[in-house]
């Protein structure tokens, strides 16, 4: 039986080793985050458990079965800058949980092989590629982009990796780990409101929105403020502001759609000049590819009406994309009669954060996750929060899924 007050435990501690005043400060590639997985792997010490990192610096504990077939639990322990104490966190130390729990009711050895990842910079924060590690182990590397990207002082992430111990030159190799993966399954925290106000703690993940995630740059002309008619200006800020507008809209017309421009930098940028340049971002999610590839459409028509209306031009540059990806069906039944049998009622939502699961649910291998509520919907903040009661019933729920999806392995 799973213990979820060790789970708790450990949170805590890890919260009081790597968080301040304002949250979690785990970034990946900071000395942070290595202090983390340092701490991590002093956890790891008394299991009769095999462990490494890869070429993408992912972190893989091995407790080997009477079976070669694996099965999978994992999350990461990287967070946003002011981050919060359980995301990503919890489904990494609630893995550690099922790991141990297998090696006291197994005798050490169950009957299929288990591994435990911890995913190298799910997040993103410092050099916005999400899914780095997991993307690098589904073999969709993009060492080419990856090498020349920097953080906001100018760092470059060919240069952070290398300080971690990782080449970037050589984080395609990570796919070596694919071997024999029969299953994956991650516990994660909701990170919305949905699960609150319908009061329910669980849920099922059906699978994880498609994103399309832009750089759009504004052109007009740079002038002074005070001596250029407003009927003559080209003014970029005033068209991408627009642009911000109507995407919402957008957005609105599908009922599990979402859509942000959540950046905004102006050239020259100072307080007397008309802006000439816009760089901004735009972020679009659903479930559907369909309507994702149509909200794009829509999007990018409206940038080109708005920039004509400003006497500017508009340019769209890919940042990334994931096509929208479904979990298993069987393992989604596992998952549902775990959280029923653990709470009584369950929930299907499908994730519109994008998670590690998905990478590797697009490979072929069968997938699931549970969503545990999250207080007032909050992620990405200090204010991050889960009823310690939900949070129990979580690492019991999980604990319940890692048995029947060994038990479902061993039948396949």
């Amino acid at each position: 039986m799973v213990d979820a007050a060790r789970v708790l435990r450990n949170l805590e501690e890890l919260r009081a080793l790597t968080a301040d005043e304002s949250g979690a400060q785990r970034v990946a590639w900071s000395p942070m985050w290595l202090k983390a997985r340092e701490w991590f792997a002093e956890k790891l010490k008394t299991l009769p458990v095999e462990d490494h990192y890869d070429a993408a610096g992912n972190h893989w504990v091995t407790l080997k079965g009477a079976s070669e077939r694996v099965l999978v639990v994992g999350s990461h322990l990287d967070s946003v800058p002011n981050g919060g104490w359980l995301d990503g966190c919890l489904g990494v130390l609630a893995g550690l949980e099922v790991l141990t729990n297998f090696v006291e009711t197994c005798n050490g050895q169950p009957p299929v092989t288990v591994k435990l990842v911890d995913w190298a910079d799910e997040e993103g924060a410092r050099f916005g590629r999400s899914l780095f590690g997991s993307a690098a182990f589904a073999g969709k590397a993009t060492i080419a982009a990856d090498r020349g990207r920097t953080d906001r002082e100018g760092v470059t992430l060919e240069a952070a990796l290398a300080a971690c111990g990782v080449d970037v030159e050589r984080v395609g190799e990570a796919v070596v780990e694919q071997k024999n993966l029969a299953a994956y399954i991650e516990l994660h925290i909701e990170q919305g409101p949905i699960l609150e106000r319908m009061g329910k703690p669980l849920a099922v993940v059906q699978g994880t929105k498609g994103v399309e995630r832009w750089a759009i740059t504004f052109r007009g002309q740079e002038a002074h403020s005070g001596s250029t008619p407003m009927e003559v200006r080209r003014d970029a800020l005033a068209a991408a502001a627009k642009l911000a507008l109507e995407i919402r809209p957008i957005a609105r017309r599908h009922p599990q759609a979402v859509a942000t421009m959540g950046s905004v930098k102006t050239f020259p940028g100072i307080v007397t000049a008309v802006v000439g340049r816009c760089e901004t971002t735009l972020d679009m999610r659903d479930l559907d590819a369909e309507v994702l590839a149509g909200m794009l459409r829509e999007a990018q028509a409206a940038s080109e009406r708005f920039a004509q209306e400003e006497g500017c031009t508009v340019e769209w540059a890919k940042i990334w994309s994931i096509e929208p990806i479904p979990f298993s069906p069987e393992l989604i039944a596992l998952c549902e009669e775990a959280i029923v049998e653990t709470v009584g009622v369950s929930e299907r939502l499908p994730s519109g954060p994008l998670h590690d699961a998905a990478e590797v649910a697009r490979l072929g291998v069968p997938t699931v996750m549970m969503f545990v509520q999250s207080l007032k919907g909050l992620s990405h903040n200090a204010a991050e929060d889960t009823r310690r009661e939900h949070l129990e019933q979580a690492v019991e729920a999980f604990g319940r899924l890692s048995e029947k999806t060994m038990q479902w392995i061993g039948k396949s």
